[in-house]
């Protein structure tokens, strides 16, 4: 059986909250979490034909990317149409979570997608906040339990290593030890030297999960007092930042770049704002959605030209003014979320043995129609 909670649990270790830019409301939206799942539909929003479409396939829980409730309601009066679809879901019994700002930052979200989809090498984090340091534990734990151990080590986020989950070490030797008058040894008696055939677990893990870590090991460890040893400073922090920078196999023009984010992201239409659209620019940088504020951040990073959305009229200006070439195809090419986030919900699904469905949303959430 897997509710609404495992899923969030899940999500929450690969895209985590704190990440989240200022007051984002992502998370979980509505319904109900310890509610029975079978049925998950993937969408960047959550608008009504999206709630319409999920009603008619016998989804439990959505899983956006936008936040379907960016601010209170002031009422529930159902005349108003995001308010019936509230109704509708509820009625539904269908759950709607979202990952937002902390899926464009977490490694391998949102602008990891984006800066592949370009194709873009070498690919770094800018703007960047909220770093946090690597850690490792070392356990010690009898052999038997050392598949029981580090299956509770990567279920806490454990041994994540870039796209890999469940990285670990083990190796087998001897330990020793000796129970004293107090204790309840789990192997061996009191007064009596004990030799256990034991394995020593290594796993890599964020400074920011060390408690959920620490807790896994302490209740699946045999032991009354485990014998474990955490370094601290032995790793580089991972870098966390909304955007990513990276370099282009071949220079493009500005005009070509464009012409190839049209393709890659099939687009009736974009905007440019450049002196030049002859220039010939490598080094790129991306922030999905509304990133124009982030322009400063990429120029400072060396970036020669800039894709995000939602580019605002004055600040074009100061784009133009500080003579670094944006592209804007629009905020709707984040919808490479749907194919990328169902791929990761199946491949969770079989890792975790969830009894779930997982379907990509069919339907364009983009408002705009280009003429």
């Amino acid at each position: 059986m897997t509710t609404v909670q495992d899923i969030i649990n899940r999500s929450d270790r690969f895209a985590p909250r704190y990440l989240r830019e200022g007051n984002d409301p992502t998370g979980f939206q509505l319904g109900d979490r310890q509610a029975v799942v079978h049925r998950v539909l993937v969408t960047l929003d959550v608008r009504p034909e999206v709630v319409d479409y999920a009603i008619a396939q016998n989804i439990d829980l959505i899983w956006a990317h936008h936040p379907m409730i960016f601010r209170p309601a002031r009422n529930l009066d159902l005349a108003d149409p995001q308010n019936r679809m509230y109704a509708s879901l509820l009625t539904h019994g269908i759950s709607v979570f979202a990952a937002h700002t902390n899926l464009d930052k977490a490694v391998g979200g949102m602008n990891d997608w984006l800066a592949a989809a370009i194709g873009l090498q070498n690919v770094q984090p800018f703007a960047r906040s909220n770093d946090d340091p690597l850690e490792k534990l070392i356990v010690f734990t009898p052999a038997d339990n050392a598949d029981v151990m580090r299956h509770a080590l990567a279920a806490a986020g454990a041994g994540q290593i870039g796209d890999y989950s469940g990285a670990s070490f083990t190796n087998d030797g001897e330990g020793r030890f000796t129970p004293e008058a107090g204790a309840h040894p789990a192997i061996g008696a009191v007064a009596k030297p004990e030799v256990v055939h034991e394995s020593r677990v290594e796993v890599i893990f964020p400074h920011s999960l060390r408690a959920d870590v620490l807790l896994a090991m302490h209740e699946v460890h045999p032991y009354e007092e485990p014998a474990y040893d955490i370094f601290t400073e032995a790793y580089p922090a991972q870098h966390i930042g909304i955007g990513r920078i990276g370099t282009l196999p071949q220079a493009l023009t500005v005009r070509d770049l464009a012409d190839h984010i049209k393709q890659v992201f099939a687009l009736q239409g974009l905007r440019v704002v450049a002196k030049d659209l002859q220039r010939s620019v490598r080094r790129v940088a991306v922030v999905g959605g509304d990133g124009g504020k982030f322009f400063h951040q990429a120029q400072a990073a060396g970036a020669e030209a800039f894709v995000t959305g939602d580019v605002y009229y004055h600040t074009g200006h100061d784009m133009l003014a500080a003579d670094l070439p944006v592209i804007d195809p629009g905020h709707h090419i984040e919808s490479i979320v749907i194919p990328q986030m169902s791929e990761k919900l199946a491949a969770w699904a079989d890792e975790n043995h969830w009894d779930i469905t997982v379907m990509p949303s069919p339907l364009s959430t983009d408002p705009f129609t280009f003429l």
